[in-house]
């Protein structure tokens, strides 16, 4: 257990770093004068002491990390941060309990976008600001920030970043430096963050709505600063901005990184997992509008096809932003939208659930069982891409899948138990382990996770993190191998 205590110093770098991100909610605190400036001082002050703290007190321990330090360190960060975070919120917000505002950090920083949070219209604009901040962050991973400076600090973050790192291909490298992709990646993610934050502005949101939005948007979060969501500006204009950059950011970024490099964008649909990514979008905003049209939601299927284009990317790529109240529509299109939620998006991408490569291999390694049973003697590999996957990676999936339907259904049964009815307790939990947000029933679209009581809360919370963290990387620390020497 002493040896664990390596992680420590690596703990106190992150909770700096993160700290350090608390200046931009203070500047526009400052700038627009809303009245929250003391509560981002304190949250800064008690964010920065406690990890220098940290950093001081393990520097006696600091040494390379092994694969058991990345884990605990993984899961420490993903929990630990989320406390911080809440800081600001939970100061500014009168009333805001410590379990909601941990939620509400939670929900930020694993990207989920769940909220318990009414009134936004009224709250301080750097309240917004930091809330839709941290999706940004955690859209690529606070983690993976803190591995391109840990280098400097002699600390080396390969395991950390693979312990972090989405999907079930984590040990291929784009660089040969693990600090070099994390760089990289996030250079990558800039570059498209400023874009959609200038596409916004073009299409005609104020300067501070732009930046918000493009947080939540890059990192498929979902957090908006009105209640009504995106259905506040009722512009068409403005909702393809958002589609185009919810479209891209579902797409894996080192697919984008690797472009770059070659200045090529053929790798892109060479790729077999954003061909099905694109063919599935398109086929399934084709399918809705035409059951919107057909069923009369809307008078035109114009209006049809523009309310599906968007619901149905916003909840597949595991966003969660609104322009309507899809749960009144008639209930195939609403189930069918949180179906692709948790499989839709790219390993490597900011979405949440299995990720569509995982999905793609489950159906080959079924089709492999299938010729199998006709020809029991055939050797039948499975291959991705013109390659053969390695059969620990068809393991490694086959498992994940297990604990992802075990997670599930425990979940789901905890919050039935604590008196929540069967259709928000089962939507509430795909949607916080896909880290979608909005579900159906009293968390749908036109509602929020504040009715929920403070065991609810803390079950979606852990849910959310466990998603995000693509469950393993946690579970592990529950099992007595992973603690013998």
């Amino acid at each position: 257990m002493r040896k664990l205590l390596g992680v420590l110093p690596v703990l106190g770098v992150v909770l700096v770093v993160f700290c350090l991100t608390m200046l931009v909610p203070l500047a526009f605190s400052w700038v627009q004068d809303d009245g929250a400036q003391f509560d981002h001082l304190r949250a800064i002050a008690s964010t920065l002491a406690c990890g220098i703290v940290l950093r001081l007190l393990g520097h006696r321990y600091q040494r390379e990390l092994q694969p058991r330090d990345g884990f605990v360190l993984v899961a420490l960060v993903w929990t630990v941060l989320p406390a911080f975070g809440a800081l600001p919120l939970w100061l500014a917000i009168d009333g805001l309990s410590p379990t909601d505002a941990y939620f509400e950090a939670v929900s930020g920083l694993t990207t989920t976008g769940a909220t318990v949070l009414t009134g936004l219209e009224r709250l301080p604009v750097s309240i917004n600001v930091w809330r839709c901040l941290m999706v940004l962050i955690g859209g690529m991973g606070i983690v993976v920030l803190a591995v391109a400076v840990l280098p400097l600090l002699g600390v080396g973050g390969a395991q950390l970043f693979k312990a972090e790192s989405a999907g079930p291909m984590k040990d291929e490298k784009l660089t040969p430096r693990i600090a070099e992709t994390a760089r990289g990646l996030w250079s990558v993610y800039f570059v498209f963050a400023v874009a959609c934050c200038l596409a916004y502005r073009w299409a005609g949101m104020g300067w501070t709505d732009a930046f918000m939005h493009m947080c939540s948007t890059m990192g498929l979060g979902g957090f908006a600063a009105y209640d009504a969501s995106f259905g506040a500006f009722d512009s068409p204009r403005i909702e393809a901005v958002a589609i185009v950059f919810m479209l891209l950011a579902g797409i894996n970024f080192a697919l984008y990184f690797m472009a770059f490099k070659r200045r090529s964008l053929r790798g892109l649909w060479r790729n077999i997992e954003v061909r099905g990514y694109v063919i599935l979008m398109f086929g399934a905003v084709m399918l809705i509008a035409a059951f919107l049209a057909t069923h009369q939601v809307y008078p035109t299927f114009g209006e049809s096809l523009r309310h599906a284009a968007f619901s149905v990317v916003s909840v597949a790529t595991t966003t969660g932003f609104a322009t309507v109240d899809y749960a009144l529509w008639p209930a195939f299109a609403p189930v069918l939208m949180l179906l692709l939620c948790g499989f839709a998006t790219c390993a490597g991408s900011t979405g949440g659930g299995i990720k569509l490569i995982r999905a793609l291999l489950l159906m080959k390694q079924a089709q492999r069982e299938l010729i199998r049973i006709v020809h029991p003697r055939a050797v039948v590999p499975v291959t991705l891409g013109g390659q053969v996957v390695p059969q620990q990676v068809l393991i490694s999936v086959i498992a994940y899948m297990l604990a992802y339907g075990a997670v599930t259904l425990i979940a789901s049964l905890m919050l039935l138990f604590t008196g929540l009815d069967m259709v928000s307790a089962v939507t509430a939990v795909i949607a916080c382990i896909n880290n979608t947000g909005p579900g159906l029933g009293q968390v749908g679209p036109s509602g929020n996770y504040q009715g929920l009581s403070d065991v609810q809360t803390w079950i979606c919370s852990a849910t959310m993190l466990l998603g995000r963290l693509e469950l393993l990387s946690l579970l592990v620390l529950f099992t007595p191998t992973f603690w013998r020497a």
